[in-house]
């Protein structure tokens, strides 16, 4: 096991990205994205894709691969990055992997957690209840069921929601006692390096990011898609807040700052899962690119040979 799989994390906005690529090419390696977002080849803007040039500067996998009327679960993902990973492996020693999305990071990094089957009727009427009612219900519900979990979940993504709910309720225990397993063996170890903020920087830089979001074409983006937008992929941050103001339900000023406010959250649930792993090496956004790389290799080396 002398492969090593140096896993980028942090924060939405933080500099993943930047980061990710500073090692692929001092590695002269790959990168694997594990931004579920960026996912979808119909959503770029509002998810914060890298640019062409940033494209074209080291090479990505798992960028815009998948349409937004594709199925693509994290178990999809998890069977395809291993599978991607294992290729790579074959002629590169480190491999980089970036990305926001803790679910998807560790499913390469730790294997995914395997639930209980229960009846589908469940789902059924938490979706019911999802277009009846709306989200609040259902994030009031988890939160009574598993409060453990509602802290780190996306409580604005129902999918993720439903999900739990009918894990809880089919099986009478919260869905975060299910997420407590040995780790999945991997032919590779884990190097996880994370960019770290105040709360005032990275609440600075969201709001700087969304402005410029919105000066690159956000809303017609999102226009462009509005025939599908109930897609599961387009219930997320960004898109279903300009939904709002297109339906004439919210001013455009609203909808803008209900991004900022609702990346703000997102941002502060990402950095409370990704904190629990305490043996991620935590870097500042504004490192020093010589100093870093050079801890990073040191790290890398101790790890190879342990």
């Amino acid at each position: 096991m002398n492969k090593v799989l140096i896993s980028v994390v942090g924060p939405t906005g933080i500099g993943k990205t930047r980061l990710g690529i500073v090692l692929a090419n001092y590695f002269d390696t790959e990168i694997i994205s594990a931004d579920s977002r960026q996912f979808y080849k119909e959503m770029s803007i509002g998810t914060a894709v890298p640019s062409k040039n940033e494209l074209a500067t080291a090479h990505h996998h798992f960028i815009q691969h998948k349409s937004i009327h594709d199925h693509y679960s994290v178990g999809d993902f998890e069977r395809d990055a291993i599978k991607k990973l294992n290729e790579l492996f074959e002629e590169k020693d480190i491999v980089i992997m970036v990305g926001g999305s803790g679910l998807y990071v560790n499913a390469v990094t730790d294997g995914l957690n395997k639930f209980p089957e229960v009846d589908s009727s469940i789902r059924e009427k938490l979706n019911y209840e999802l277009a009846t009612n709306g989200i609040e219900p259902l994030q009031s519900k988890l939160r009574k069921l598993d409060p453990d979990y509602f802290t780190e979940v996306d409580i604005q993504n129902p999918h993720r929601l439903i999900r739990a709910l009918e894990i809880c309720i089919g099986t009478e225990k919260p869905y975060s006692s299910f997420l407590k397993k040995p780790k999945s063996k991997r032919n590779f170890k884990v190097l996880t390096i994370g960019i770290d903020a105040t709360r005032e920087k990275v609440y600075e830089r969201i709001n700087q990011r969304v402005d410029i979001m919105v000066k690159d074409g956000l809303l017609e983006e999102v226009r462009s898609l509005i025939d599908h937008k109930e897609l599961n992929a387009l219930q997320t941050v960004g898109y279903k807040e300009i939904f709002q103001y297109l339906d004439g339900n919210w001013t455009q000023e609203f909808a803008i700052s209900e991004i900022k406010k609702n990346t703000r959250r997102f941002a502060k649930r990402q950095n409370t899962w990704f904190k629990k792993n305490r043996e991620t090496i935590w870097v500042n956004h504004d490192y020093e690119k010589k100093e870093l790389l050079k801890m990073v290799e040191k790290a890398t080396l101790k790890l190879k040979n342990e």
